[in-house]
């Protein structure tokens, strides 16, 4: 993370696994993370994702569960209390720079991306139940 930003205990990152784990009743993480999802709502801490996330949690539901779901998704998201943050140029060069730095880790672009976005608004925390994140230094919330 970038030394320069200190994390803002208040926001909170949702990944993709957050949302599908939320979408998919049969999904074994889902009732946790149900849970941790009221916890958040109920604390008021600021929900942020990417436009990224978004693409491939679509693509998640939408190949998994089906069509209508991964729409109705992507409306929920849209009317809900996250925040979607666009990826910038900046954010992609740096996602590309994680994917090259730490070739020991198996980071997708996305994984990436959202690294990048979290250093540059100082978010320290994300909604999860991706390993990476730990791996990358954030706080998983749980």
């Amino acid at each position: 993370m970038n030394p320069r930003r200190l994390p803002n205990p208040r926001r909170v990152f949702v990944d993709t696994s957050a949302y599908y784990a939320l979408v998919d009743r049969n999904d074994v993480n889902y009732r946790h993370t149900l849970d941790v999802a009221t916890r958040l709502s109920r604390e008021r801490r600021h929900l942020l994702t990417t436009n990224f996330v978004l693409a491939e949690t679509h693509a998640l539901v939408l190949n998994r569960i089906g069509r209508d779901i991964a729409a109705r998704v992507l409306v929920e998201i849209e009317n809900g209390p996250t925040t979607v943050v666009r990826v910038s140029v900046r954010d992609e060069r740096r996602a590309r720079d994680i994917i090259a730095q730490y070739s020991d880790k198996d980071y997708s672009l996305t994984d990436a991306m959202s690294f990048a976005v979290m250093e540059r608004l100082g978010i320290g925390a994300a909604f999860t139940l991706d390993d990476h994140f730990v791996q990358h230094g954030f706080l998983v919330v749980s």
